[in-house]
C-alpha cells in the first residue's frame, strides 16, 4: 500500500479519497485543503472550515474525515451530491481577508465544478458571497445575493427531528417532553436546538466554552440550566446527549461517564475511533448517527443550488425523522451498531447509483 506524508501527516493513497488539493497564496496569506472523497453521485458537495489548526497534519486528517464524512451524509439524505470538504488553516477572527476569500474563491473555481463549497465552522454567509466573487461554485450565500443564508436553522431542525426518532425507538413515543437534554454547544446550531426542546416540554441543560453564547441562551430562556463543562455535563443526570461542538466528543473516557441514554447531536464526527459505536451499544446506549441526524444544513445549500424554497427544504429535512428510524430497524436486523448501519445504506447508495454512471448517454463524454 503506497502512502504520502505531508509534514508528519500519513495518507494512504487507497483512503478512498478520489482528490486532495493543497492551495496556498502568499501574499494573502491563504493556507487551505480541498478534500473530495467521492462524486460516484454527483458534484462533492461541502463546507470550508476557517481554523487554528495546531499543524498541518491536523488540518490533513480533519479535512480526510470530513469529506469522506459529507460523501455519506449526501447519499443518505438523498442528494444527488458527493463528499466533499475544505479547510482553511488560520485564525478567522484574524487572519480572514477579503483577499484571503477570493484566492480561495479562485482555487474552487480551478476544480470546475468537482467541488461546491459552503459554510462550516469559521465561516459565515458572508464569506460565500465574497467568495462567489470569484467562483461558480458555492452555495450558502446570503438571501441579498440569492441565497439561502442561515443554515443552522434547518440543522437544528434536523437534529431535533433525529433525537425524536431515537425517543419513538426508544421510548415508544416521538418527543422529549419531561425529558432532560444535554446540549453541549450552543453556538451557530446549538441555541436553535434549545428552542425546538423547549417547545416540545423538554428539561435542557446546556454547556459552551464560549460565555456569550451561554448568555445569550439565559437571557432569552432563564429556565436552562447551565454546568460548567463538557465533563460535568455528560455526567450529569440526562436522558439525552447532545454534542454540537466539535468532533471527538465520544471516546474511551466520555462513553463509560455517559448517564444519558440517547446520543444526538449537531456535531460531525463525533465518534473519536473506530470501536467507540461498540461501547455504546454495549452501555445500552442508542446513538443516532451524527451524519444522517445533522444532515438539514446540506439539505439546504443543495435546495439553493436548484433555486431555494425553504418550505421545500424544510420538507425534505423532516425526513431525517424517518430515515434514522430505517437505521435504527435496520441495525436491530442485522445485528450491528446504528453508525455501522447508517454507513451500509450511504454505501449502498453510492455504489447503486454511481454504477449507472457507467451507462453511456448521447452526447456526455
Amino acid at each position: 500500500m503506497t502512502e504520502t506524508s505531508v509534514d508528519g501527516a500519513v495518507f494512504s493513497r487507497h483512503s478512498g479519497h478520489e482528490q486532495v488539493v493543497f492551495c496556498q497564496d502568499e501574499q494573502s496569506g491563504l493556507k487551505a485543503i480541498i478534500g473530495i472523497y467521492s462524486t460516484a453521485l454527483g458534484p462533492a458537495l461541502g463546507g470550508t472550515r476557517f481554523y487554528p489548526y495546531a499543524s498541518e497534519a491536523d488540518a490533513i486528517a480533519d479535512v480526510l474525515a470530513l469529506s469522506k464524512g459529507m460523501a455519506y451524509k449526501n447519499a443518505l439524505a438523498g442528494l444527488d451530491h458527493g463528499g466533499g470538504k475544505a479547510v482553511i488553516i488560520g485564525d478567522p477572527d484574524r487572519d480572514k481577508t477579503e483577499a484571503l476569500l477570493r484566492a480561495y474563491g479562485r482555487f474552487v473555481e480551478s476544480l470546475n465544478g468537482r467541488y461546491i463549497t459552503a459554510c462550516d465552522v469559521g465561516t459565515y454567509v458572508q464569506d460565500m458571497d465574497v467568495v462567489a466573487r470569484e467562483c461558480r461554485f458555492v452555495t450558502g450565500r446570503s438571501p441579498e445575493h440569492g441565497g439561502a443564508g442561515d443554515s443552522s436553522i434547518l440543522t437544528a431542525f434536523g437534529v431535533f427531528q433525529g433525537m425524536r426518532a431515537a425517543a419513538e425507538w426508544l421510548w415508544g413515543s416521538p418527543t422529549l417532553r419531561g425529558r432532560r437534554v444535554g446540549i453541549a454547544g450552543v453556538g451557530k446550531v446549538g441555541h436553535h436546538l434549545v428552542e425546538h426542546l423547549l417547545e416540545d416540554g423538554a428539561e435542557v441543560v446546556i454547556t459552551d466554552i464560549n460565555e456569550q453564547a451561554i448568555d445569550r441562551v439565559r437571557t432569552r430562556h432563564p429556565q436552562v440550566d447551565v454546568v460548567t463543562d463538557t465533563d460535568a455535563l455528560v455526567r450529569a443526570d440526562i436522558d439525552v446527549y447532545a454534542p454540537c461542538a466539535l468532533g471527538g466528543a465520544l471516546d474511551d473516557d466520555t462513553v463509560p461517564a455517559l448517564t444519558a441514554k440517547i446520543v444526538c447531536g449537531a456535531a460531525n464526527n463525533q465518534l473519536a475511533h473506530a470501536g467507540i459505536e461498540k461501547m455504546l451499544e454495549d452501555r445500552g446506549i442508542l446513538y443516532a448517527p451524527d451524519y444522517v441526524v445533522n444532515s438539514g444544513g446540506v439539505i439546504q445549500v443543495a435546495d439553493e443550488i436548484h433555486g431555494f424554497d425553504f418550505e421545500r427544504a424544510k420538507k425534505k429535512v423532516a425526513g431525517i425523522y424517518d430515515t434514522t428510524l430505517r437505521i435504527f430497524r435496520l441495525a436491530a436486523d442485522e445485528g450491528v451498531p446504528p453508525a455501522v448501519a447508517a454507513d451500509r445504506l450511504a454505501e449502498r447508495r453510492m455504489a447503486e447509483v454511481g454504477r449507472l454512471r457507467g451507462i453511456y448517454l448521447p452526447g456526455q463524454a
